[in-house]
């Protein structure tokens, strides 16, 4: 079941732009058009990427990010933003500036590499990640290597994903999702952790290699899910379950990693 409300809600995805369509801001879009919200944009990079591979990236001057950021805010304004790609330190810090006061919810994507291995953000962001983006979140969605690298933990089981988590916990976030997608075995988990509790979320995973984008997706259904004013864990849920039908009908486009069907839900199917 998809929930429209009217007005729609407003999402803002602070992203770099993806060439290829599967991830970026065009990922964020059409998730967050076809869940029934309102898509506003600040594109932090263009990138000329295939599912194959990064090719170029030209990264916008942060001075323009903020500037986005802010005609968003001050005019349409928003209901929960979604931060992804953010390229180098300087855009990292220009995005907290602007955002420091902020109070709705910000969903936390912190891309370092894209599924195709190649590196989208430089090792000097990570820092301002940690200090100052990363307490702003009520959620932050890293996969397994990059919750890694923020929390210095290594993970290869479920234990790992707890320890990792309550490591970036402590930096200030309100809730944590350590995406499994990296993980082994026949079934992905997901541990999610949160101030007053807990959830491991399991489910058969899917073999495919169109997983293109599958992060930025996630992490902007949460974002329509919860400025719809559902709970963290059923926002979760029910992106989770939104992801899963977008893999399961993906058209099967391009050489290596292939794009979603975000649209799948305007077919008929239900979450």
């Amino acid at each position: 079941m998809i929930i429209k409300t009217s007005p729609p809600v407003r999402i803002l995805t602070i992203a770099g732009s993806d060439s290829s369509g599967g991830a970026g801001v065009q990922a964020d879009i059409k998730t967050i058009s076809a869940l029934g919200g309102y898509a506003l944009s600040a594109i932090t990079a263009i990138t000329a990427q295939s599912t194959q591979s990064v090719d170029a990236i030209q990264l916008t001057p942060p001075e323009l990010v903020r500037a986005q950021i802010r005609a968003a805010l001050d005019d349409i304004g928003v209901d929960a933003i979604k931060i992804g790609m953010l390229g180098d330190a300087f855009i990292a810090a220009s995005v907290a500036d602007v955002l420091h006061d902020v109070t709705v919810p910000i969903i936390l994507d912190p891309v370092m590499v894209a599924t195709s291995g190649d590196t989208l953000l430089e090792d000097d962001a990570i820092q301002v990640l940690r200090a100052r983006l990363i307490p702003m979140a009520r959620l932050i969605t890293p996969n397994i290597p990059e919750a890694e690298t923020l929390s210095g933990q290594k993970i290869t089981n479920l234990r790992g994903q707890r320890a990792a988590a309550e490591a970036l916990l402590s930096m200030g976030p309100r809730a944590v999702l350590i995406k499994g997608g990296h993980g082994k075995g026949d079934t992905l988990i997901d541990f999610l952790l949160w101030g007053k509790g807990e959830a491991v979320l399991e489910s058969q995973r899917i073999d495919t290699q169109n997983t293109h984008g599958t992060g930025c997706t996630l992490a902007s259904a949460i974002a329509v899910f919860l400025a719809q004013q559902l709970s963290l864990t059923d926002a979760v849920r029910m992106a989770r379950r939104y992801v899963r039908g977008a893999i399961k009908n993906a058209p099967g486009f391009g050489a290596g990693h292939g794009p979603l069907d975000h649209g799948w839900v305007n077919t008929g199917e239900r979450l």
